[in-house]
């Protein structure tokens, strides 16, 4: 049997694994760390009993991702869990804007902006499979729905400010899609930051926002059962620090740019090695894991019913929060993303208690510590909210990385997502290297950051079939 080996066992890693292993290789699997997952395990970062996902929590992208779904992932013990809405965004009246799984209750819940709502994202929530293999697929490639696409891309390119000022007349519905367009990491004010905010709407009536029972851990758990399925191995604790250390294969890398050329070294040609070193890392986040009492005490009834939470207020506080964190500065009323699992998944701490996780965006490598500025915002819109909490686990953009190498200053992105960055990922080569054997197959490669292995998918696609050719 040809032979290949994966450094890293992140979805990435372990969606490339799959893939070759259903090719016929022989697949090796080696995990730096002592448990699989990379930024989607599940720890004990508080107190006992307490499971917390160390990275993803809410995942849109899995439970819609063209790969996980082709592949027997309930079989070996993934199941979704869904809240009674997918998000509720709380403003300061005491009210949330609640974006409901159904299309037709959000269209109807928006008032004015209802129409609006739908004509924004109906053409892909009917379409999800197909638009998801596009907008999730290498870049480029040829379009299969050159059409829907056709559709997409006008809104896409749009600065989320200007979008939401063509598309809708109430506060309310802007301040959602500026929560919704902040995952970009994106100024609100710059080229492409519509995207994310069109794409995760679209996610919320398509597929949902579900948490994996029992954790983000169900996810590489189930990856990792199916490889094994397959005869793939997995080595933990195996840090691999030179591809030298490797048998003679494919080595296909779920790493950073800037580790890969740590790892491969003089296989790289110095000019590839030179445009390795210009990859740029995105922003970072500070992010807090809490073991509390009882359920976070939102003043806002809506916000009981969703499993994630965007707490940030209007469109333009929002868009003051995005433009600080581009500019390099904090905010000290920053955007932040909440996730509340156990209000819908019990099995995550002791009977009768909750955990939540939230963090906010800093600037790569930001030393500041964010925890009162935080916690502030969350009583702001749930007062009340210290005397819940029994125990918080701090992870500031350093800690971040020295859990997950891949996380180079708090960036879970796999790279700042700029223009340039989106097409070029790392480079013009994208999964292939100066190395006609040595891929990258992680964040930091199309269609980049999240959790749906689709990076990985393709890079050992184009691995298996490069590997064809020179026979």
């Amino acid at each position: 049997m040809r032979s290949a080996s994966v450094i890293g066992s992140g979805p990435n890693g372990l969606a490339a694994a799959i893939e070759l292993a259903r090719a016929g290789f022989s697949v090796d699997v080696y995990e730096a760390e002592e448990q699989i997952g990379g930024a989607s395990r599940t720890l004990p970062l508080t107190l006992p009993g307490f499971g917390h996902d160390f990275g993803s929590a809410v995942h849109p992208m899995a439970v819609g991702s063209p790969f996980f779904n082709s592949i027997p992932l309930h079989r070996h013990g993934l199941e979704w869990v869904h809240g009674s809405a997918p998000l509720a965004h709380p403003l300061d009246d005491g009210t949330a804007v609640v974006l409901e799984r159904d299309l037709n209750d959000a269209v109807h819940s928006f008032g004015e902006d209802g129409r609006s709502w739908r004509r924004m994202v109906e053409p892909f929530v009917a379409r999800w499979p197909a638009f998801a293999e596009e907008i999730l697929g290498p870049v480029p490639h040829l379009p299969r729905h050159p059409f829907l696409l056709a559709r997409f891309g006008p809104q896409a390119v749009l600065p989320a400010t200007m979008l939401s000022k063509l598309f809708f007349r109430s506060a309310r519905v802007r301040a959602l899609f500026a929560g919704l367009a902040a995952h970009s990491f994106l100024s609100l004010d710059a080229p492409l930051s519509s995207a994310v905010g069109i794409v995760l709407a679209a996610t919320a009536h398509a597929v949902g926002w579900p948490v994996p029972r029992g954790g983000a851990q169900a996810i590489p758990d189930a990856l990792a059962g199916h490889l094994q399925e397959l005869g793939g191995r997995i080595h933990l604790s195996s840090r691999i620090t030179s591809a030298a250390d490797l048998e003679d294969g494919l080595i296909l890398c779920d790493v950073s740019p800037r580790q890969l050329l740590s790892i491969a070294g003089s296989r790289l040609t110095p000019a590839f090695q030179e445009k390795l070193t210009r990859f740029k890392p995105g922003p970072g986040v500070f992010k807090i894991d809490y073991a509390l009492s009882e359920p976070i005490p939102w003043t806002a009834s809506g916000c009981h019913r969703a499993i994630c939470i965007h707490l940030g207020g209007s469109f333009e506080e929002i868009a003051r929060s995005e433009s600080a964190m581009a500019k390099g500065r904090i905010s000290g009323r920053p955007f932040m993303i909440l996730a509340q699992p156990t209000l819908f998944d019990p099995t995550r701490a002791p009977q009768g208690r909750h955990t939540a996780w939230v963090y906010c965006h800093v600037p790569n490598g930001c030393t500041a510590d964010m925890t009162q500025i935080i916690e502030s915002q969350i009583e702001r819109f749930a007062p009340g909210f210290r005397d819940c909490v029994l125990a918080r686990h701090v992870s500031t953009p350093a800690t971040l990385e020295s859990s997950d190498a891949n996380l180079i200053g708090g960036d879970i992105s796999g790279g700042a997502m700029s223009a340039g960055q989106l097409l070029f990922r790392p480079s013009l080569r994208q999964y292939a290297t100066s190395d006609p054997n040595l891929y990258l197959c992680s964040a930091s490669t199309p269609p980049g950051g999240g959790v749906h292995g689709m990076c990985g998918h393709h890079a050992a696609e184009l691995a298996i079939r490069r590997s064809k050719n020179r026979k």
